[in-house]
């Protein structure tokens, strides 16, 4: 078994080390300005720390042993909640455009918020597969103690404010609840209730709905599209079939908004054209599979299967997220391309979530039955789970 394994695992860390490295050069280039400083030298220097701590955690979590991530969750989860919290305090939080996010560690920022890509999955399945979480009965206790773990990080989440990122966590939650066979009934509950929530904040906040009328305005009056949206089309249809050639964009240089960020996609179709944004996809596309193939290795309806597939789901939604709203078929919403886009947060967690992957489908046929022993529950067919 562990032999058939090395080819799909070679596979996923040849289609993950591309990314990185097509992300890396894009960096580069798409951090040029009409500014006379060396704004890319800068970014990439930055950006070359940021792969090597990414580097460095991704390493880290690939060698530690698939059972550490069921003890872990909870200490994970906990501190990525007091972080939460930290950032909400007066003189902790760095507010940038109204947004308070961000922690500064000295030169460089952390956005706790980032962290939840790892710890929801990681105590959603922890909570789904031991005794407490099992629904067999019918009592509210345990459904209410997993909204509970959902919702508080959520909440703080849209304090900061970011809507965006509180219903992405809000989709990957409702991801690993999926694939741990959580029943239908609560999903159509919770939806009834999420919708109109959101939709209300939506209306509350003038700034979320100018977004969508925006989005609208973008398919019915391209004129009064939003600013950073007709620029990132623009971007788009100067690159043509081919590019203008890696570096010879024009747009970057300060027309198009967050260039070496949320929309370094649209860099690379001006300088690589449809071909090299098509690239990107099947790279993504290879990821992805090579992913689901290593895991599917694996004992399925297990805790390494279940987070293991929610973390690479979420990676490669995120990316779609982004090229959607990159392309206008979804809101402006201020979401990174992973393992592309320029940002430490982002790029250490998406790396490390590979290491999570890794470690979770290394052992976890050899050492199952162990922990079986230890944990009854941990690997029960989640079908069994609320029927």
């Amino acid at each position: 078994m562990q032999e058939s394994k090395e080819l799909p695992s070679r596979l996923f860390l040849a289609f993950a080390g591309i990314l990185l490295a097509v992300g890396t050069l894009m960096v580069y280039s798409a951090s040029m300005s009409s500014r006379s400083v060396n704004a890319e030298q800068i970014y990439l220097e930055k950006h070359a720390i940021y792969l090597g701590l990414a580097l460095l955690s991704g390493a880290i979590a690939s060698h530690l042993p698939s059972r550490l991530w069921y003890r872990l969750a909870p200490v994970l989860y906990l501190t990525s909640v007091v972080l939460l919290m930290a950032v909400l305090v007066p003189g902790l939080g760095h507010r940038v455009n109204g947004a308070q996010r961000w922690l500064r560690l000295g030169p460089f920022s952390l956005q706790p918020s980032e962290l939840l890509k790892l710890t929801i999955p990681l105590i959603v399945c922890r909570f789904r597969f031991n005794r407490e979480g099992n629904l067999n009965s019918s009592r509210m206790g345990p459904t209410v103690t997993l909204l509970l773990l959902i919702g508080v990080p959520l909440g703080l989440v849209l304090i900061e404010p970011d809507l965006g990122t509180a219903v992405f966590l809000g989709v990957v939650a409702a991801i690993a609840l999926f694939l741990s066979g959580w029943p239908l009934k609560y999903f159509i509950l919770i939806a009834s209730l999420a919708v109109p929530t959101i939709a209300g904040l939506i209306t509350l906040r003038p700034y979320q709905l100018a977004r969508v009328q925006g989005f609208i305005q973008t398919w019915t009056h391209p004129d009064a599209a939003p600013y950073q949206v007709q620029q990132s089309l623009t971007t788009l249809g100067v690159g043509g079939l081919q590019g203008e050639g890696l570096g010879q964009g024009w747009q970057k240089l300060s027309f198009l908004p967050e260039a070496n960020t949320d929309f370094i996609f649209s860099v690379i179709g001006e300088e690589l054209g449809l071909l090299g944004t098509i690239g990107v996809i099947v790279l993504w596309l290879g990821f992805y599979l090579s992913g689901l193939k290593l895991i599917k290795m694996t004992h399925k309806h297990t805790f390494q299967s279940v987070v293991a597939t929610t973390l690479l789901t979420q990676l490669v939604l995120q990316a779609a997220m982004n090229v959607a709203v990159v392309t206008a078929m979804l809101p402006p919403k201020g979401i990174s391309h992973p393992l592309i886009s320029y940002g430490g947060s982002n790029l250490v967690t998406s790396v490390a979530a590979i290491g999570i992957i890794l470690s979770l489908t290394k052992d976890s046929v050899v050492n199952s039955d162990s922990i079986r022993e230890e944990h009854p529950f941990e690997f029960e067919h989640p079908a069994t789970f609320g029927t």
